[in-house]
């Protein structure tokens, strides 16, 4: 059987603490006027970032993200709430959203998105200019540049029973096929010398596909709909063990755990720290991320909290397996 394979990127940040960039979430690219300006110059920390994944994933669930932020119906996307504020923030071109309920001015925004700033930088308007949902942010960063990169998701094998094949047999129906996370990063260079990468943004630009293999239970042989239609996934790796063998410890089933592999694949690629554009955030992109909260303190950096926030989230459509068949119809849950 193939074998799917999860890689992990390793990104030093020497600009922003891991708190801070873990809490930036991304924006879609609208073009907004510019208006006023100021120059404003703090101290810059310096964090470097071992073992977790520094992503920021556009969801595959929705590719325009901004307008799904801005629906009406906002209680219905991952856990947000109608009364949530969505304001802009440009750095160098490319933008992000900061989600908060309380934003007065541009000074507001920032320190509700933890957003630090390097010696130099440009900021307009200036910090004490109000804001709304018009508002974009702008942060010149002098030498620095974005640049851009591949990396792949990795697929699943799926087994699922039919009374096609005799008993015992099996037959590959589609093969694995790697997905691609295309990640933006912010690039500080001194001459040929890299300085500081921070991933700026990332997103699913092509889902996996999984590996499907047909089990045949003989002709008399009866198949559930679960074995026939969901089918049962192989995990590949600590996450998805865990994920596997936490469901049927607690009572459910290989079908389960397949929706949940599915939903997960497609919405951040297994990336725990994953953002989209809208705000969303983790491994089920919660909108915003805070909400996972409700399963434990951890949630930023935990994929097992993330996970059980996820599943108990799923019960709104009666449980995981229902939030899979709303995701193939609508491509959201």
């Amino acid at each position: 059987m193939a074998k799917a394979n999860h890689r992990k990127q390793t990104k030093t940040l020497r600009s922003l603490s891991k708190r801070q960039w873990l809490k930036i979430a991304a924006s879609a690219t609208a073009v907004v006027a510019l208006v006023g300006g100021s120059f404003f110059a703090v101290h810059a920390h310096n964090t470097q970032q071992d073992s977790l994944t520094r992503v920021t994933s556009y969801s595959a669930t929705d590719t325009n993200a901004l307008g799904v932020s801005r629906g009406a119906d906002r209680e219905n996307l991952r856990g947000g709430k109608a009364g949530d504020t969505y304001v802009t923030v440009k750095i160098n071109g490319k933008n992000r959203a900061v989600v908060g309920s309380h934003f007065t001015n541009v000074k507001s925004v920032l320190d509700q998105g933890d957003i630090t700033l390097e010696t130099g930088d440009v900021v307009k308007p200036d910090l004490k200019t109000k804001v709304n949902e018009s508002t974009v942010i702008t942060i010149e960063r002098a030498d620095a540049n974005l640049e851009t990169s591949d990396a792949p998701i990795g697929f699943n094998v799926v087994t699922k029973e039919t009374s096609a094949l005799p008993k015992g047999q099996q037959k590959v129906e589609s093969e694995g096929q790697e997905g691609v996370m295309e990640t933006t990063s912010l690039v500080t260079k001194a001459g040929d010398k890299t300085v500081s990468s921070n991933v700026f943004t990332s997103f699913v630009k092509q889902a996996p596909v999984d590996k499907v293999i047909l089990v045949g239970t003989g002709s008399n042989s009866p198949v559930s709909n679960a074995a026939a239609n969901i089918g049962s996934t192989v995990p590949v790796g600590e996450m998805q063990q865990w994920a596997h063998d936490y469901l049927l410890s607690t009572g459910g089933s290989e079908a389960d755990f397949t929706a949940t592999v599915y939903i997960i694949s497609h919405e951040s690629g297994w990336r725990i720290n994953a953002q989209n554009p809208s705000g969303a955030y983790g491994l089920p992109q919660a909108l915003p991320g805070s909400k996972m909260a409700s399963a434990g303190a951890d949630w930023a950096t935990n994929y097992q909290t993330q996970l059980k926030w996820f599943w108990s989230y799923c019960g709104r459509y009666g449980g995981v397996q229902g939030a899979y068949a709303h995701w193939l119809s609508a491509h959201s849950y």
